[in-house]
C-alpha cells in the first residue's frame, strides 16, 4: 500500500512547482467561481418565475446555506490538511483514519442541526428576518434545503478531500457538474413544472447528488488511497480536524458579521440607498473574494503535502507564487474597478442616477482592498495548512473584524459616509503591513539562528 501511495503522489513530489501549482490554481479558482455565478442565476430564476415576494423568502432562508457551508469547510480543510501530511509522511493508514474520521464527523453534525432546525422550522425562518409574507416561500425552501442538506455537505467535503488526494480536475468536474444541472433543473422546476421556491431548494440538492456521483468515480482509480476504513475513534485526531479547520468557519462567520455591520452603517449614512448600492457592490465583490479562496485552495494541497514531507524549499516556492498570484490577481480587479465600474452596474438594470453614482464611486473605492486582501487570504490558508491554526486566526479575525468594528465607526464620523467603502481596504491594508512585518522578522530570526 505504501508502494502505491508513493507512485500515486509522485507528481507532488517531484513535478516541477509552477505546473504543479497552476494544475491545483485552475479547476480551484473555476470551481469558485461557479459557485458564485451559481448563486446570482439562482436568484434571477426565482425572481422571475416566482416573484419578488418569493425571491426575498429564498434570500432570507440563504444563512442556512452559510451553515450547511461553514460546517462543511470546517470539516473538509481541517481533515485535509491532516490527510495531506499524512501523504507527505507516507502514512497511508493515518490519512485513511483522517477521512473516515471526517465524514463521521460531517454526517453526524449535520443530521443533528438540521434535525433541530426541522423541528422548529418557522421560528428559523423568523430568526433569518422572515415576516407574515415571506414565510411561507422560506418554510418551503428550508423544509427541502434541512431535510436533504447531508447531500451537500458530503459533495463539498469529498470534492476537498479528492482535490487533495491528487486528483483536483474532478473535483471541478463535480462542481461543473453541479453547476449546470443546478441551472437547467430550476428551468424546469420553476419555468416548465411550476414548483416555485420548492422547485429551485429541489434543484440544488438534486444538482448536489448527481455531482456527489460524479465524485464517486474516484474511487475507481487504482492508485486513489482515500477510502473509508474500520476505525478505533480517535479524539485527540478529532480535536486536530476542529482546532485546523477552525479558521475556515470563522472566515464564513465574519462575512455573515461584516454584512450585518455594513447594512447597518449604509442605511444610518445614506438610507435605502446606500444600502442598494453595497448590495450591488458587495454581490461582485462576493464573486472576487471565491477567486482568492480559490488561490488559497490551491495552496493548500500542495503546502501540506510538503510540510509533511518535510520539502521546504518546495513549499516555500509554492507560497512565493500563491502570493505573486494572489497580487497579480489583485492589480487586475483593481483596474476592472477603476475602469469597468459602469459596466458591472449596468449588469444589474441600475435605473436611478443617484444609485449608478453612488455605486461607481464605491467600487473605485472598495476595491483598493484587493491589493492586499490575496496576500492576506494566502497567508492565512497557508498557516492554516501547516497547523499554524493560531496564525492563521489572527490574520483572519484582524482583516475580519477586529480591524473592521473601531473602523466602521471612526471613518464615516471623521471623513464622511464615503469613507464607508473605504473601511475594509484599510483593515486588509493595516492586516497586511503588520503581516509583511511579522514575516520579515522571522526570515531575518532565522537567518541569524542558522549555522554559518
Amino acid at each position: 500500500m505504501q508502494e502505491v501511495s508513493v507512485s500515486a503522489h509522485q507528481h507532488l513530489r517531484e513535478q516541477k512547482i509552477m505546473p504543479l501549482f497552476v494544475s491545483y490554481l485552475i479547476p480551484a479558482v473555476l470551481g469558485m467561481v461557479l459557485m458564485s455565478v451559481n448563486i446570482i442565476i439562482d436568484g434571477i430564476m426565482v425572481s422571475r418565475g416566482v416573484g419578488a415576494n418569493a425571491l426575498a423568502g429564498v434570500n432570507v432562508s440563504l444563512p442556512a446555506f452559510s451553515i450547511i457551508f461553514s460546517i462543511s469547510l470546517w470539516i473538509s480543510i481541517g481533515g485535509a490538511t491532516l490527510y495531506s501530511m499524512a501523504l507527505g509522511e507516507n502514512d497511508i493508514p493515518r490519512a485513511q483514519s483522517v477521512f473516515t474520521h471526517s465524514i463521521i464527523t460531517a454526517i453526524v453534525v449535520v443530521l443533528f442541526i438540521t434535525m433541530i432546525c426541522l423541528w422548529n422550522l418557522e421560528r428559523v425562518a423568523l430568526l433569518f428576518g422572515a415576516n407574515e409574507v415571506i414565510l411561507p416561500y422560506s418554510v418551503d425552501y428550508l423544509r427541502i434545503l434541512f431535510t436533504f442538506g447531508i447531500v451537500y455537505v458530503l459533495e463539498s467535503v469529498l470534492s476537498t478531500f479528492i482535490r487533495n488526494d491528487g486528483n483536483p480536475n474532478l473535483a471541478m468536474a463535480g462542481l461543473i457538474t453541479t453547476a449546470v444541472l443546478n441551472i437547467i433543473l430550476n428551468y424546469f422546476f420553476i419555468f416548465v413544472y411550476g414548483w416555485g421556491v420548492q422547485g429551485s431548494a429541489a434543484a440544488t440538492i438534486l444538482s448536489a447528488a448527481i455531482g456527489f456521483l460524479v465524485l464517486l468515480t474516484h474511487f475507481m482509480r487504482k492508485d486513489s488511497i482515500l477510502k473509508l476504513t474500520s476505525i478505533r475513534w480517535d479524539w485527540t485526531m478529532l480535536r486536530h480536524i476542529i482546532v485546523i479547520g477552525f479558521p475556515s468557519f470563522v472566515t464564513e462567520f465574519a462575512v455573515a458579521i461584516v454584512t450585518i455591520l455594513f447594512n447597518i452603517t449604509f442605511i444610518s449614512y445614506l438610507g435605502e440607498t446606500g444600502v442598494a448600492s453595497y448590495a450591488i457592490v458587495n454581490s461582485i465583490h462576493s464573486m472576487m473574494l471565491l477567486v482568492f479562496l480559490g488561490v488559497g485552495a490551491a495552496l493548500q494541497p500542495i503546502s501540506s503535502f510538503h510540510y509533511g514531507a518535510e520539502l521546504f524549499d518546495r513549499l516555500k516556492q509554492a507560497l512565493r507564487l500563491a502570493i505573486k498570484t494572489a497580487v497579480w490577481l489583485g492589480a487586475v480587479a483593481i483596474i476592472v474597478g477603476y475602469f469597468g465600474a459602469d459596466y458591472l452596474i449596468l449588469l444589474f438594470g441600475v435605473e436611478s442616477e443617484q444609485l449608478f453614482t453612488m455605486t461607481s464611486v464605491g467600487i473605485g473605492l472598495f476595491f483598493l482592498q484587493y491589493l492586499f486582501l490575496g496576500y492576506n487570504m494566502v497567508y492565512a490558508e497557508y498557516y492554516q495548512s501547516i497547523n499554524q491554526t493560531g496564525k492563521s486566526l489572527a490574520i483572519i479575525l484582524s482583516r475580519g473584524l477586529i480591524l473592521l468594528l473601531p473602523l466602521i465607526w471612526i471613518l464615516p464620523n471623521w471623513f464622511g459616509a464615503t469613507a464607508i467603502w473605504l473601511v475594509a481596504p484599510t483593515a486588509e491594508a493595516i492586516t497586511a503591513l503588520v503581516l509583511f512585518i511579522f514575516v520579515r522578522r522571522n526570515k531575518q530570526q532565522r537567518a541569524v539562528m542558522r549555522p554559518s
